[in-house]
């Protein structure tokens, strides 16, 4: 018999409050155990942001998958992993096309900041939805989320897209300043966007009442 679980506003705000929290340890363990930041150890700091928040959005979104009756918390895991690649290879390609550096230099600068992108945008449409081709053309290509959960997956998708962009506008700008390096600023405006996302989504499954998500 299947039985079905609700994702209130509560929980999905204790979700993404998880999520925006991980970011804010990565930044005290960052500036605390190792005087890093963004800007000085640029490489670094990336690599730690990914060890710490990788790890949870696959966790819990995991937790939220679609169908359990078909797909183990296991199996969910193993697509979120293998999600991970495969979106950092979009974002890579997108953000040279855009014109990000390319160059030995700016090579491990930009992996690290694909793969990050990967778990704001590609990581949790792979842990609930799989390969469903359905639901990722749905929330992607005609940005339509039809439900909360799709609201819970795709809003801070788009939030960090839309801020990753934004944060690139003061790159080309001829002021000298750190922060205008590779991929810092645009870091920045992602996980700003990021949050305002996952605020969003919050607010939208507030309005549009709890999602329902089959059990065994």
């Amino acid at each position: 018999m299947m039985a079905f679980s609700e994702i209130t506003t509560p929980k999905a705000a204790a979700l993404h409050l998880l999520c925006s929290l991980s970011l804010l340890v990565v930044h005290w363990l960052a500036w605390n155990l190792y005087s890093w930041s963004l800007i000085t150890h640029t490489s670094e700091t990336l690599g730690l942001c990914l060890i710490v928040h990788g790890p949870i959005v696959i966790g819990v979104y995991s937790l939220v998958r679609r169908d359990r009756q078909h797909c183990s918390y296991w199996m969910a895991v193993a697509r979120g992993l293998l999600g991970l690649p495969v979106g950092a290879l979009v974002m890579a390609f997108g953000a040279i096309v855009l014109g990000a550096p390319v160059g030995i230099r700016y090579l491990k600068r930009t992996a690290y900041w694909s793969l990050l992108m990967s778990v704001f945008t590609f990581v949790p449409p792979a842990c609930v939805f799989g390969s469903s081709r359905v639901d990722w053309h749905r929330i992607f290509a005609h940005f339509k989320p039809e439900e909360s959960l799709d609201a819970l997956v795709c809003l801070p998708a788009y939030g960090s897209v839309i801020g990753a962009w934004i944060g690139a506008w003061p790159m080309p700008l001829d002021w000298e300043r750190p922060w205008q390096e590779w991929p810092i600023c645009v870091t920045y405006g992602a996980v700003a966007g990021y949050w305002i996302g996952g605020l969003a989504s919050s607010v939208f499954i507030l309005i549009h009442g709890p999602v329902h998500v089959k059990e065994d």
